[in-house]
Formats: structure tokens, C-alpha cells, sequence
């Protein structure tokens, strides 16, 4: 068998952490792995990947610029074990007709999954609670007046993969759930069992907003600090997507305003945030330092799904992770 030859472009270190080692065998079993090496270390390496058809890589890839695919002439398509693309295909790996596919859907899983566990959270205030007991060392109380889990309306900014996907997870418990994409139509709207509204009518409506479009032109800076502010009373703003989707400054200043309101994010604008981000220093708001992706074990899954879309590629079936220059620029 004339099996295809590969390269792995990331350090072996990096490699590990998406790439299992049954997965890496696999690689190297069904084609001529010329190894590890960082994409801009691969530039240097002269003629010797000349031949290469195939790349697997994966989140610390760095920039596949001209230097790059001038060293891989023959590349053909790209393996990304990670979510966006954005960050390291440039325009050059378009112009050239590559193939790129993505694991964002791997990786939506546990967006997903942290989404709804702090959906779930919010709704009981959990997050006013355990802020209570860490500021005053003491047992929280009293009790305020939480939203609770029935007869309760959960907003969702965007129906892009995740949020799909946090809409499907949220249908067991019953939720009423409204949307806000203007790129949806009814139908998948219906299908969903979502409600379309504006962007001021899910935050004026919903107990929860979650977030979960792209940042792109359109939506840098859109949520706003009246946005945040007309939440109902002991709401939770969530942010799994992107942190420059904030006005950081204003949605502070709502916060601050707004003791009852909770906070969670996973994303700011710039990370880690700078000492003085007004958001650090508000007891509503609760940050993570950017994990609802995939972390640990659940990283591997990534790697499995870019060697599942390899299989598929060698055999021209259709691909799951695809991706396509224009959708880059689409809000879902």
C-alpha cells in the first residue's frame, strides 16, 4: 500500500496533550510520519518535508504561513486538533486550496458541559452564595430570592455548534429557551424548541444569557452595560465564547450596580486580565481562566476526531470537521 506521508507539526510535547498515545501510533502505522516538529521549525528543515501530503496538528501550532507551506509543497490538507482556526491559517493556506479540518466539534462537548453545569449553578444563586462565604467566612445567609429551575426562561447568543448544542442538553430539564441569531430561521429555530428574539429582548426576558457567538466586526463590544443591566433580578450573565464580545468597562459598571446579578466568565478581552480590569475586583463576578474547552482526557477526543477525518479524507467521504474560508466570517 502507497501510504500517504505526514508530519506531526507541533512539538512532541504539545502533541501528547491531544493526541493519545493509541492515536499517535495509529498516525504513524498509516503513513510515513516524518515526526514531530513546530510549524515554523518545519520551515527551516529544508527539502526533507517536501513530500508531505498530510499535516495532524493541533492548539500551540503556531502561524502556517508562506515559510511553512513553502517547506510542505506538496501539502494537501490539515488536520487541526483544536477548535477555531483563525489564530494560525492564514490566507496563504486558502489561496492555496489545502484542505483544513477542524475539531471544533470535539471541543464543543465540554463548552457544552461547563455551559449547562453553570446554568444549572445560576439558578439556584449558587454563585451569590459561595461569593457570600469566601468574602465573610461565614454560613451564607440569608436566602435570596433565586430564579430556581421551573417556569424559567434561559437565553442562548447565538445557535452556532455550541450553542446548539447547550439548547439540546438544556431539553431534559424543561427549560423554556429563547435565542438570539440573526442568521437562524424558524425552522431550526423550531427544531431546536427555541423562541427567536432580539439581542435586548434575551437579556430583558431571560434569567440566564449565555454566549456563544464569534467574535467578529459585528459583534466586538456588543454586549453592553444596559445590556447586562436590564437583566432580571438575581440573573447570570455566562461567557464561554470570546472575551472582546464585552464592553468590559461598562458591564462592570452594571455589576457594580447590580449586586444581585452574578458574572461567570471564562473569556475576557485580554488574558490574563491586566491588574486593574474593573472586573476583578467585583464579588459577582466569578472567573475561570479560560477551561470550559476541552482540558485533561477530554483533549484526546480532538486528536480521535482528526484521525477519524484522515480515515475519511483517504477513503473521499465527506468530512466532519471541514472548514471553509467564509465561515469564518459568519456570526454563527
Amino acid at each position: 500500500m502507497n501510504l500517504p506521508r505526514s508530519v506531526i507539526l507541533l512539538p512532541e510535547e504539545l502533541a501528547r496533550r491531544v493526541y493519545d498515545a493509541k492515536t499517535l501510533a495509529e498516525i504513524f502505522r498509516t503513513t510515513r510520519c516524518a515526526g514531530f516538529a513546530a510549524a515554523q521549525a518545519a520551515a527551516g528543515r529544508g527539502g526533507a518535508l517536501a513530500g508531505v501530503e498530510v499535516a495532524f496538528t493541533g492548539w500551540g501550532c503556531g502561524a502556517v504561513d508562506a515559510g511553512v507551506l513553502d517547506a510542505l509543497p506538496g501539502l494537501r490538507a490539515i488536520f487541526y486538533a483544536g477548535g477555531t482556526v483563525k489564530g494560525w491559517a492564514g490566507e496563504e493556506v486558502w489561496a492555496r486550496g489545502i484542505t483544513v479540518v477542524s475539531a471544533s466539534a470535539a471541543n464543543a462537548i465540554p463548552v457544552a458541559e461547563y455551559t449547562v453545569g453553570a446554568i444549572l449553578f445560576s439558578l439556584k444563586c449558587g454563585w451569590h452564595y459561595v461569593g457570600q462565604h469566601q468574602r465573610e467566612r461565614r454560613y451564607p445567609w440569608p436566602l435570596v430570592d433565586a430564579p430556581g429551575g421551573a417556569d424559567v426562561k434561559i437565553g442562548i447568543y447565538s445557535l452556532g455548534l455550541i450553542g446548539r448544542l447547550v439548547c439540546e442538553r438544556l431539553r431534559p430539564f424543561g427549560f423554556e429557551v429563547l435565542a438570539c441569531d440573526p442568521l437562524a430561521v424558524a425552522e431550526e429555530a423550531s427544531t431546536l424548541g427555541v423562541e427567536l428574539v432580539s439581542l435586548p429582548g434575551l437579556f430583558a426576558r431571560c434569567s440566564i444569557v449565555s454566549l456563544h457567538t464569534p467574535l467578529l466586526p459585528e459583534t466586538e463590544g456588543i454586549i453592553t452595560g444596559q445590556l447586562v443591566a436590564s437583566l432580571p433580578p438575581h440573573g447570570t450573565l455566562i461567557n464561554t465564547a470570546r472575551g472582546g464580545l464585552l464592553r468590559e468597562e461598562e458591564v462592570a459598571g452594571a455589576l457594580a450596580r447590580r449586586p444581585d446579578l452574578s458574572a461567570v466568565l471564562d473569556v475576557l478581552g485580554e488574558e490574563p486580565p491586566r491588574p486593574g480590569n474593573p472586573l476583578l475586583a467585583l464579588d459577582n463576578v466569578f472567573l475561570t481562566p479560560h477551561i470550559a474547552g476541552a482540558t485533561g482526557s477530554e483533549s484526546w477526543r480532538l486528536g480521535r476526531l482528526m484521525l477519524e477525518d484522515f480515515r475519511r479524507w483517504q477513503a473521499g467521504q465527506p468530512l466532519q470537521g471541514a472548514v471553509r474560508r467564509e465561515q469564518l466570517t459568519k456570526l454563527a
